[in-house]
């Protein structure tokens, strides 16, 4: 994210100076049947920042309009980068669970991106209820202490059957773990761009009447549509959801992957790339 030094002769709704930000979804063809329903996560032709693209980490980048995002004055920049990611992504892993106002949540992995839903659940379903599965103590209390009514270990059995989980890690252990804790017609949403391959062998471990019968569902998060960024900021701003956030200087990028691999985490990490 940052602030537009120029722009083109057809750019109309955004001005120099403007703050705005690039989510993950960087363009898409915006005529085929996905674009036109408004899912243009679907696209074939769908470009990801930093991906397909130059940008994330660049100094200067160029995009269109249309997936340059306004960024609501009441953010920080710091809390602002978290929110088109792991927010928007979060936003649309909650809309694709289905969930109902006091229907049951669990979330497995409890990072940058569960805090964020944690908090929305909060918001728009206030008699939910929401469990969290996580391997780091840490991130279990952090969780009980912005509002989970249950946090235990990746393999730990809930103490009632979940409508719905959202999961966010890159391992398939959580997923297998997670999917007997559904109820009857429950639905597992994997908030993941991909899924390790080291520990394949926990998705063979898939016990058919275990796992998956009385209509359990499993369904996938490709990406995120331009509406899933635009409607989480606007409610993120009203409620207003911010993130926990730690800064690193761009220098520091190593200790926070290190970091993230040893599992400090408490909220999202940010790397500032200039001041």
């Amino acid at each position: 994210m940052g602030y537009i030094e120029k722009k083109g002769r057809d750019v109309h709704g955004l001005n120099i100076g403007d703050r705005v930000g690039v989510a993950w979804i960087y363009s898409a063809c915006g005529t085929c049947g996905f674009c036109n329903e408004g899912n243009e996560n679907l696209c074939s032709d769908f470009k990801a920042t930093g991906r397909d693209v130059n940008g994330g980490y660049a100094q200067y980048m160029v995009v269109p309009e249309a997936f340059a995002c306004p960024i609501p004055n009441f953010f920080s920049d710091a809390e602002a980068a978290p929110l088109l990611c792991a927010g928007a992504i979060g936003y649309r892993s909650l809309r694709l669970t289905g969930l109902k106002n006091g229907e049951s949540l669990g979330l497995t992995g409890f990072g940058a991106s569960s805090h964020l839903v944690l908090k929305m659940v909060r918001h728009r379903f206030p008699d939910s209820k929401v469990f969290v599965f996580a391997r780091s103590e840490k991130e279990r209390t952090f969780a009980k202490e912005i509002g989970a009514y249950w946090a235990g270990d990746t393999g730990d059995p809930s103490p009632v059957k979940l409508d719905s989980i959202i999961d966010t890690t890159p391992a398939w252990k959580p997923v297998v773990k997670a999917l007997p804790n559904l109820k009857p017609k429950g639905r597992l949403v994997i908030n993941a761009i991909r899924k390790e391959d080291a520990d394949k062998k926990e998705l063979l471990a898939l016990d058919y009447p275990l796992h998956l019968w009385m209509e359990k569902e499993i369904k996938s998060v490709a990406n995120v549509a331009r509406s899933d960024v635009v409607e989480f900021l606007s409610m993120a701003a009203d409620v207003p959801i911010k993130p926990e956030v730690q800064e690193f200087k761009i220098e520091e990028a190593n200790t926070a992957l290190l970091e993230l691999k040893n599992r400090k985490i408490r909220g999202a990490k940010v790397l500032i790339v200039s001041h």
